[in-house]
């Protein structure tokens, strides 16, 4: 077939249809350019987002085989990215010499696995291993070496001998001691012979 045999009719037809497949066949490999790119932004970053919620989690830091602590949460989340975990209904403990110092309940705790810390918040109950017993909102551990630090609506108590209330209790790192700060009252008894 020539093309110049062709009537105008359908040369008008061949070069409207060459044109429509020449459009679309730019707007398509324009499109492929253009989101390539942004598809595979989108699965990067899919892939390095993980988010896990489990049921009964375990977290412990063990180093030169001593034990510094570890903590239970009854449910929890995991997010690789940013490296916390988010615990409910948590139990754990505080060791010292491989021996446990202190013990703690709390609703809720956060570990950041990139700063080391430990947070406890909501109805949060601490026993250090002298007896003494405290409750507080919010319970802040850093490292092993650095005081742990607890605030809002802290009470303490030895046994039938001290009752104490403060804004802010600091424990020493060896658990022996601690100072209590901000608007304190403390009830100090004695046994009766």
């Amino acid at each position: 077939m020539n093309w110049k045999n062709l009537p105008k009719k359908k040369r008008l037809y061949v070069i409207v249809t060459a044109l429509i497949i020449g459009i679309l066949a730019w707007a398509f490999i324009t499109a492929s350019v253009i989101t390539h790119d942004f598809n595979r932004k989108q699965v990067a970053a899919r892939g390095d987002q993980q988010e896990a919620v489990v049921s009964g989690i375990i977290l412990t830091e063990t180093k030169d085989e001593q034990k510094y602590w570890e903590i239970y949460g009854e449910n929890g989340k995991w997010d690789s990215v940013q490296g916390v975990a988010q615990l409910d209904k948590v139990i754990g403990n505080f060791y010292k010499d491989n021996e446990v110092s202190m013990s703690f309940e709390s609703s809720k705790g956060t570990y950041d696995s990139k700063k080391g810390d430990i947070i406890l918040y909501e109805d949060t109950f601490i026993v250090l291993k002298d007896g003494i017993s405290l409750k507080a909102d919010h319970l802040h551990w850093e490292d092993s070496k650095l005081p742990i630090v607890a605030t809002g609506n802290v009470e303490i108590q030895k046994g039938n001998q001290l009752i104490s209330t403060a804004e802010k209790i600091i424990i020493s790192p060896d658990y022996e001691s601690f100072r209590i700060e901000g608007n304190t009252v403390s009830k100090v008894y004695e046994e009766k012979k």
